[in-house]
């Protein structure tokens, strides 16, 4: 390959970063060339959830899965300890039942690594190529366009309670183990909710808004399936409640936020008040936003 065709860091929408543990290191005082496939494995992983597909719950939806056919990397320098790298995810190209996956790691805007994965899409059981999705081709070539990958509507119970309930009985009775009556407080239909969803349909989280007292209202029930956290649905949701506080002129928004939440909701403006404190068997902070008029 000619250096005028070797990737480069802008051409990359997605990309992981990372940082080079002490055990990836070999004798040489470099990261040993294995490693470089992990680093590109690790980044795929977070492809998919740029894409806004849970990776398992999406396979079933599509009806196959994907195995891998080949896999090559060229190595141009190397990554030592302790170094940040960025590993760059991009399809390159989708045919009838297979697609290639471009991988790059990179060093600040320095390539050290780049290689092709091939992957075939096939029947999960028998490991027979089939012809990848239409819904997949769609969402592989929006997200390589630059568009968005989920939508989050904004609606009342009657509307999206039906998405909504699952969300949140899997993520707070399933996984956190909250009594289900807790969540069903009878405050459902009284207040604004949001529901993100993907191109495929699928459900990725909920919470909601309720006026507490005048010029006040209270976010509540933010759920985001496991697989999407880390992502930006929980933001973009956050911003749509925060958004519909603001047109219903509501002055100040409050929330009760686990502990392990906190980090994220101070990144979106939010200031914890008082002492922690436990709910549902889970320690909480109160947190309070003040909010400009709408315009």
């Amino acid at each position: 390959m000619t250096h005028e065709t070797l990737p480069r860091r802008p051409e990359f929408r997605f990309a992981e970063r990372l940082r080079v543990r002490w055990a990836e290191v070999d004798m040489q005082k470099i990261v040993f060339n294995a490693h470089y496939l992990m680093y590109v494995d690790t980044a795929i992983a977070g492809y998919w959830r740029a894409l806004a597909l849970p990776y398992q719950d999406s396979m079933h939806v599509l009806g196959g899965d994907l195995f891998v056919r080949k896999a090559t990397l060229e190595y141009h320098a190397s990554a030592r300890y302790d170094d940040q790298i960025e590993v760059g995810i991009r399809c390159q190209r989708i045919g009838n039942s297979s697609m290639l996956l471009r991988g790059a790691v990179f060093r600040d805007s320095a390539l050290l690594v780049h290689g092709d994965l091939v992957y075939v899409f096939a029947d999960p059981v028998a490991q027979t190529s089939r012809p990848v999705p239409p819904l997949l081709r769609e969402v592989l070539e929006a997200f390589e366009r630059g568009e968005a990958m989920f939508e989050v509507e904004v609606g009342d119970w009657a509307r999206l309670g039906a998405s909504a309930g699952p969300v949140r009985h899997a993520v707070f009775t399933q996984e956190q183990g909250i009594d289900a009556a807790l969540d069903h407080d009878g405050r459902d239909a009284q207040a604004t909710h949001v529901v993100a969803r993907n191109r495929l349909g699928m459900v990725l989280g909920t919470g909601r808004l309720l006026d507490v007292e005048p010029g006040v209202g209270k976010i509540g029930r933010m759920a985001v399936v496991a697989a999407m956290r880390g992502s930006q649905v929980g933001r973009r949701m956050l911003d749509a409640l925060v958004d519909a506080a603001r047109g219903q002129g509501l002055h100040e928004v409050r929330l009760n936020a686990q502990a392990s939440a906190v980090g994220f909701y101070e990144r979106n403006g939010f200031a914890a008040l008082g002492a922690p404190f436990e709910e549902a068997g889970i320690v909480h902070r109160q947190m309070v936003r003040s909010l400009s008029p709408a315009r």
